[in-house]
This record gives C-alpha cells, sequence and structure tokens, in this order.
C-alpha cells in the first residue's frame, strides 16, 4: 500500500524537490507572520471606534492577536506531528503496549499517549483496539488519559502561549496523573464493568508490523493532510475559545476572577473542575481561556485543574465511552482522574 503512496506521487510528476521547496518557504513565511502579530494585532485593533485602553479594546486586541497565533501554532505543531505520525502509528502502539503487564507498562502507557498526536476523538477506537488485542485495561487507561490531557498538539500551545515553565508543570503532573491513574484502575480488576460486546471481542496478539516504506516527500504530504484534517476541525473551537477568552480579558473584573479562580479559597479548586467537565473543547480551545485566567492573576493549581477537566473528562468524552464502559466504570475513572487534578490543583496553588 505505501509502494502505491510513492508510486502515484511519482505519477503526477511532481518532483521531489518542489515539496522540499515548498515546505522551507511556508516554514519562511510562518516564521515572518509569527513575527509580526503584535504590530499587525495592533493596527487592526486601531481600526476599530473604540478606545484602545477601554474593556472592549482589551477584548479586541486579545481576540486579534489569539486568534492568528494560536492558529499558527496550531498549524505548526499539527504538521510536525503529523509528520511524526507517519513513523509512529496506531498499529504500532498497539505493538509496543501489547502484553506489557509488568509496573512499567503503565509510564510506557502514559509516554506512548504523550509522545502520539492522537485527539481525543481517536481515543475511544484505540481503547476498543487495545482492550480487544489483551492489553491490560489499566495500563489502556494510561494512555487514554495521557493522550488528550498531555499530547503534543496541547503542549505545543500550552509552551507557546503561556511559556515553558507552566508547559513543564503541565507535563509532568499531566503524566504523573495518567501513570498512577492508570495504576489504581487496573488494580482494581474493573474488567467485568465493560460492556458486553466489547468483553466478547477477541484478537490475537499484536505482532511485528512490517515497516513501511514511505518516502520523505510521502510523509510530508502525510503532515499537510492531518493540518487539513485537525485544523479544518478544530478551528471552530479555536475562535469560540479565543472569544470566551477575549470576554474574560476585556470584560471580567480582576476581583471577580481572583474571588472564583484564586488559591486561597478551598473551594476554588473543585469549583474548576466542575465548570470545566461539562465544557465541550479540546486542548486548542481551552488553552486561550486558560490563557486569560492566567493573565487575570487567577491561581496557577486552579487553572490547571481547569484545563486538565476540560480536556480529560469532559463530558461529551464521557457520553462517547458509554459506548464501552458501563456507567459504574465510567464513574469510577472520572473520580481516580478527578482526584489527581484536584491533588494537583490543591499542591500547586500551596507551593506557588
Amino acid at each position: 500500500m505505501t509502494t502505491d503512496i510513492h508510486d502515484s506521487a511519482h505519477r503526477r510528476g511532481t518532483p521531489d524537490w518542489v515539496w522540499y521547496a515548498g515546505v522551507a518557504a511556508a516554514a519562511v513565511l510562518w516564521l515572518l507572520a509569527y513575527g509580526q502579530l503584535i504590530p499587525v494585532s495592533e493596527w487592526v485593533t486601531s481600526l476599530f471606534p473604540v478606545a484602545r485602553d477601554s474593556h472592549t479594546g482589551e477584548a479586541i486586541a486579545f481576540f486579534v492577536y489569539d486568534v492568528p497565533k494560536v492558529l499558527l501554532l496550531l498549524t505548526g505543531i499539527v504538521f510536525v506531528t503529523g509528520v511524526l505520525r507517519s513513523w509512529f502509528s496506531p498499529e504500532k502502539t498497539r505493538a509496543i503496549l501489547a502484553g506489557k503487564r509488568q509496573i512499567w507498562g503503565y509510564p510506557l502507557a502514559a509516554l506512548l499517549g504523550v509522545l502520539t498526536p492522537f485527539c481525543s476523538c481517536s481515543s475511544v477506537p484505540l481503547f476498543i483496539g487495545f482492550v480487544s488485542a489483551g492489553i491490560p485495561l489499566g495500563v489502556t487507561f494510561s494512555f487514554l488519559i495521557a493522550g488528550p490531557m498531555v499530547g503534543p498538539v496541547g503542549l505545543g500551545l500550552l509552551y507557546g502561549l503561556v511559556g515553558w515553565k507552566i508547559a513543564t508543570v503541565y507535563l509532568v503532573f499531566g503524566f504523573t496523573i495518567a501513570t498512577l491513574a492508570g495504576y489504581v484502575l487496573g488494580r482494581m480488576k474493573l474488567e467485568r464493568y465493560l460492556q458486553d460486546w466489547v468483553r466478547e471481542l477477541t484478537a490475537g496478539p499484536a505482532g511485528d508490523l512490517p515497516e513501511e516504506s514511505l518516502t520523505m516527500v510521502d510523509r510530508l504530504k502525510v503532515g499537510v493532510e492531518q493540518v487539513r484534517e485537525i485544523v479544518g476541525k478544530v478551528w471552530i473551537w479555536v475562535l469560540a475559545g479565543i472569544g470566551i477568552g477575549a470576554a474574560i480579558h476585556g470584560y471580567v473584573p480582576e476581583a471577580i476572577m481572583l474571588k472564583v479562580m484564586g488559591g486561597d479559597a478551598w473551594w476554588s479548586v473543585p469549583s474548576a473542575v466542575v465548570i470545566g467537565v461539562p465544557m465541550y473543547t479540546n486542548a486548542a480551545g481551552v488553552i486561550p481561556i486558560v490563557e486569560a485566567f492566567l493573565g487575570k492573576g487567577a491561581a496557577l493549581g486552579t487553572t490547571l485543574a481547569f484545563m486538565m477537566s476540560v480536556i480529560a473528562l469532559s463530558l461529551p468524552e464521557m457520553i462517547i465511552l458509554k459506548q464501552v464502559l458501563k456507567l459504574r466504570l465510567i464513574a469510577i475513572f472520572a473520580g481516580v482522574v478527578s482526584a489527581g487534578i484536584l491533588a494537583t490543583g490543591y499542591l500547586f496553588n500551596f507551593l506557588m
């Protein structure tokens, strides 16, 4: 199949150097555009008939700056992870995890979730495939939690918007939650709470997979296709998230934000989790909201708890998981993950 891809590329008559030159030119344009975000956003904001330092002016400036910034970051990160994905397919991930019944299977599964660019839309099918392949349920949960929570797209956006320190903190604690939650769930022997049709699935052990013979140009094409598919699906959530973030940044007084999301009140962390769960968005949509929260002085631990709950415990994801897990297992899964998120929020509010 991969040979056919390669042959078809040559039949179309596009020389390889055109792809290399095109990607290099796109990278230069990307860097130039990213470097002009501030002056261009200020110029666009000045076109509106409002004072720059007014609430409306602040909201507009936030929106017109963050929309191109997040979309540029998203495009670049998705392209790179798409190229990487051509080497690291879901089938290879399944093969690596198969048979990992030892204690190190949990951190390995979480690490694979961090490294592989699987969105939450892919999590449930992968979950079914892993379970049917005989991979331990707890190990599979570690992957299921780490994939959407601390995947490369979310981490890249977080790094670009709020800096490497917060991104690193999020990575460490997201990885830890995925590992420990998977271990706890695995020790509880919860296989009986899988839906009957999932438990009845049988599949042979995942063995060695044939090496793909894709050329570098083929891999670049995979990256471009990933940009079309993923950015095409999530851009609307990016606009929604930035719109909410702009409203918070421009109109919500700092005193109110500090009262709700500050670190002093014991109920701020669980409140952030409760607020985050019903939200239907992804890392690209929630990170601009996180940026606005931090800009208003919200506590770091509370903000991280909010972000983790939106990504790892969203209500739509729970509805999808209902097709695979019985309600009791969903409740246990949500409870264990929530405990980890709450612990992270309280710890960072205490340390910071």
